[in-house]
């Protein structure tokens, strides 16, 4: 990972569940199988270079599985 999440994540949205996202094979097939959610939220990261910057994250988690394939989009 590339950044450090700083604060907890704030206005946290679904946007897609199961068969919905894209890449739920790759999920299944690297995780394992589970009620798969993709989301999105906004908290401060610290980036690598030390710069802190607030950041819209999107990640994939599944019940019992966790948060999985955080990214940063803006």
């Amino acid at each position: 990972m590339y950044f450090e999440i700083i604060e907890e994540i704030q206005k946290v949205e679904v946007i897609a569940v199961g068969n919905k996202i894209r890449e739920i094979d790759k999920l299944k097939r690297e995780y394992e199988e589970g009620r798969w959610r993709k989301l999105k939220g906004i908290a401060s990261v610290r980036l690598r270079s030390g710069l802190v910057v607030h950041a819209e994250l999107y990640w994939s988690e599944a019940h019992g599985i966790g948060k999985k394939d955080i990214k940063i989009k803006n």
